[in-house]
Parts: structure tokens; C-alpha cells; sequence
């Protein structure tokens, strides 16, 4: 065979992971919004002795440094995408970066657990005031990021065909926002806090609006760890695609579908190993064009045996 003859069955692997997304754009956008606010934030610390707005900034740098990492998750996988090493591309950096996202989420959900166990034990004293201004600036800063990386907040149900959208999401943006989400919540759980302690006395609601904080950090930091731990761990795809391949595939009476691996390479994208037994089989080619074109399926391999003609075919 002519080595032009075999350039023709050659394919890449990129499946349009080399283009920028955009939750890169957006999530750049929000680091440079953070990042400014860190930097007033700490200048005006030092500057006012504000210990208040000091440690905001500070949290507001370890803040950026979370988003830096998704932002770093997206172009690499860009300047990777047709790297040879990958097998099925660089798909997977973007469930990386949301599990990656999802682990710091559990840490910082941890620090809020910690820190307000400790004002439990050792109340200390707080200025209410200031610390509302900081809470104020916060919160503003905040929904603003919460507004440019916002996502579809359906992501767990289902498509028209019954596909959850968890297979479908940019779970690197996912993790972003849930980031920015985070701290939008505390900021707010820490207005309502100050306010009962400066107008009713109540100061052990701000220890205790943490835990609550901590509380519902940890349902996203887990769900969001949940469906990336799944893609980074090949399991399977969604059923109602598999029912549809599978259907597809025995349409005809005579073919059966054996076995069946189909799993997520990225966003919107998945690879689908088949074994397929007939009397009289068709060639690959010809079950490929069986299987439905909008499922996004982007590497299709299909392994075909004859069953000997004594052999009964089970049923579906």
C-alpha cells in the first residue's frame, strides 16, 4: 500500500481542545478583578493598620492563586492539544483543573470549619464596622465574578434525550465559579453575622454562619469532585447515549452488541470501543454510519466477529 494511501486513514486527536474556550477568557477577567482588589486591599491594610482589610487581602491572594490554576489548566491544554503523548488529547486537563478546583474548595471549606470551632471556644473581639466594609467590598467584588463566570445552574439535569449535563460541562469553569460562589456566600453569611452582633448583640453568629458557609461549601466542593473523579477515571458514559449506540447498532436483527466502552476525553466529546457478533456481519464502516452523528462521539473503534451459523443469537 502507498504511504499517501495510509495518510488518508490518519487523523489528529485535537477534537478542538486548541482553541481558547470561553471560560479562559472569562476566567482571566476575574482574575484581574481579584487581583486588583488584593492589591487595594493590602495597601490600605498597611496603610490604615487595618488588620481587617489586611487578612481580606490575603485571602483574596490565595483567591487568585485557586483561579490562576484553572486559568493554567486551560492553556495547557491548548499547547497540548496536539501532543502525540496524550491518546485521546488533552481533553481531560479541563476535569483535572475542576477536581484540582474541587480539592482546594474541601481545604478552604475546612479553614472556615476550623477557624470558627476556635471563636467558638475563644471568642475575640471584633471590629464591626470595618469588618462590615470589608464584607461590603467583598461581596461586591465577588458577585461580579460570580456574574462573569456564571454557569448553567441545570447541570444536574438532564438534556431532551436524557443526558446529564454533568458529561457536558467545562468543569475547569465550573470550579472557577465555585470558587468566586464560595466567597460571595462568606461575604454575605458575614454581613448578616456582623450585623446581629452590632445591632443585637449576637456575636457567636459569626463563628457560627461559618460552619453553615463551611457546610454548603463542602456539598459543591463534593459533588463537583464526584463528577470529575468519574471522567478522570474512564467510567462509564452517559446510559442514554450507550442505549442509543447499542440500539442503533441492533437495529437490523441479526447484529448484536457484546461489549460496549464509552467514556468522556473532554467537554462534550467521548470515545466509544465496541465488539459487535453477527451471522452475516457488515465491515466497520458500515456500522459506523449506523451509529446517530450528534452524540459526540469523536473516536469510534468497532471490533466485529461472525457468529458461527449453528449458534442461536440471543435477543436484545
Amino acid at each position: 500500500m502507498h504511504r499517501d494511501d495510509v495518510h488518508a486513514w490518519h487523523h489528529t486527536h485535537t477534537f478542538g481542545q486548541d482553541l481558547k474556550r470561553p471560560g479562559e477568557r472569562r476566567t482571566l477577567l476575574v482574575i484581574a478583578v481579584t487581583g486588583t482588589m488584593m492589591v487595594v486591599e493590602i495597601i490600605a491594610g498597611v496603610l490604615t493598620g487595618s488588620m481587617a482589610l489586611l487578612a481580606d487581602g490575603l485571602h483574596m491572594a490565595s483567591h487568585t492563586g485557586a483561579l490562576s490554576l484553572n486559568a493554567f489548566a486551560y492553556v495547557y491544554a491548548r499547547r497540548h492539544a496536539h501532543d502525540e503523548a496524550f491518546s485521546f488529547g488533552a481533553g481531560k486537563v479541563n476535569a483535572l483543573g475542576g477536581f484540582t478546583g474541587a480539592v482546594l474548595l474541601a481545604l478552604f471549606a475546612l479553614l472556615m470549619v476550623w477557624e470558627s470551632v476556635s471563636r467558638l471556644l475563644h471568642p475575640v473581639p471584633i471590629i464591626v464596622d470595618q469588618a462590615i466594609l470589608v464584607a461590603v467590598l467583598g461581596l461586591a467584588v465577588n458577585g461580579a465574578s460570580v456574574f462573569i463566570l456564571r454557569v448553567d445552574e441545570d447541570a444536574d439535569h438532564h438534556d431532551p434525550d436524557g443526558t446529564p449535563h454533568a458529561y457536558h460541562h467545562d468543569h475547569n469553569l465550573k470550579a472557577a465559579y465555585l470558587h468566586v460562589l464560595a466567597d460571595a456566600l462568606t461575604s454575605l453569611l458575614a454581613i448578616v453575622a456582623l450585623l446581629s452582633a452590632k445591632y443585637l448583640g449576637l456575636t457567636w453568629m459569626d463563628p457560627v454562619v461559618g460552619i453553615i458557609g463551611a457546610i454548603l461549601v463542602s456539598s459543591w466542593s463534593f459533588g463537583l469532585l464526584r463528577t470529575t473523579s468519574g471522567i478522570l477515571l474512564d467510567k462509564q458514559g452517559p446510559p442514554s447515549i450507550r442505549d442509543r449506540i447499542r440500539n442503533s447498532i441492533e437495529a437490523d436483527e441479526d447484529s448484536r452488541v457484546t461489549d460496549l466502552h464509552l467514556w468522556s476525553i473532554g467537554p462534550n466529546i467521548f470515545s466509544v470501543v465496541l465488539t459487535i457478533v453477527a451471522h452475516d456481519p457488515a465491515t466497520p464502516a458500515q456500522y459506523k454510519e449506523r451509529i446517530p452523528g450528534n452524540l459526540g462521539l469523536v473516536h469510534i473503534a468497532i471490533e466485529v466477529h461472525e457468529c458461527p451459523s449453528g449458534d442461536r443469537m440471543e435477543g436484545k
